[in-house]
């Protein structure tokens, strides 16, 4: 089994309350479950203990090409089963299966640049006729599962979302929130506004600057000739003196 999914959980001080609470975020980053969950009682389990660990409300983070329309089925029942508020934000892609897991969120953020897919289920058969025609039949079944999904979040009508999906429907982050499929888009947290204690305007001068830079320069490397000693008169007389007595 490969995990890909992640869990961080960290201890948020409210800063006006000095109330402290934890925050717990998932990661759903690459494919969902590469190995698929059908027949399978161990990683449903095990996401299922990871969720219901903690309390509180929980933020996920999507970045996915989808995956097994089991797997996402399930996390989606989880999440809706989830009694906190869940918020997801999608960073970067949350196509096919993963568009599904972002339905149940109680709210859902996209970033400016992201994307969201939505299209018809896909698997692989052999056999006979028979066999073909029970893929095709599954596929309608999945497909309207998936539906429930869509409809629950957006309130449109199962014929529009069921051709969205047959012309394989993507959305930037405005037509993803037009089409009810989001609500908000990503933005940047609000910063504290920095005071300007200047006296007057400042205005930036290149030649002014390249000025103050050369003089610094030049004084860090300008070579200062040896003061040569002062001598008075009288010691000039006497070493004078001095010479003549030599001579």
């Amino acid at each position: 089994m490969k995990k890909f999914w992640k869990w961080k959980n960290q201890t948020v001080t409210n800063q006006e309350t000095q109330e402290q609470t934890l925050e717990r975020t998932l990661f759903l980053n690459g494919t969902i479950a590469e190995e698929s969950w059908f027949d399978d009682d161990v990683t449903p389990k095990l996401f299922r203990d990871e969720l219901f660990a903690g309390n509180g409300d929980i933020t996920i983070w999507i970045n996915s090409p989808g995956g097994d329309c089991v797997a996402a089925a399930q996390i989606y029942n989880m999440m809706m089963e989830y009694p906190g508020n869940v918020t997801v934000k999608i960073d970067g892609i949350a196509a096919s299966a993963a568009s599904v897991i972002a339905m149940a969120g109680t709210k859902v953020l996209v970033s400016p640049v992201s994307m969201l897919m939505i299209h018809n289920p896909m698997t692989a058969a052999m056999g006979d006729s028979t066999e073909m025609q029970k893929a095709i039949a599954m596929l309608d079944e999945v497909k309207e599962s998936i539906i429930n999904a869509y409809e629950i979040k957006t309130g449109m009508s199962r014929a529009k979302l069921s051709h969205l999906m047959d012309a394989e429907t993507w959305m930037d982050a405005h037509t993803a929130i037009d089409m009810g499929f989001a609500d908000e888009i990503l933005t940047r947290p609000a910063e504290t506004p920095v005071e300007n204690n200047a006296a007057g305007p400042m205005l930036f001068s290149r030649a002014a600057v390249t000025n103050s830079l050369m003089d610094k320069l030049a004084a860090k490397c300008r070579i200062k000739k040896p003061e040569t000693p002062e001598r008075s008169v009288d010691t000039l007389m006497e070493r004078l003196d001095l010479i003549k007595q030599h001579i």
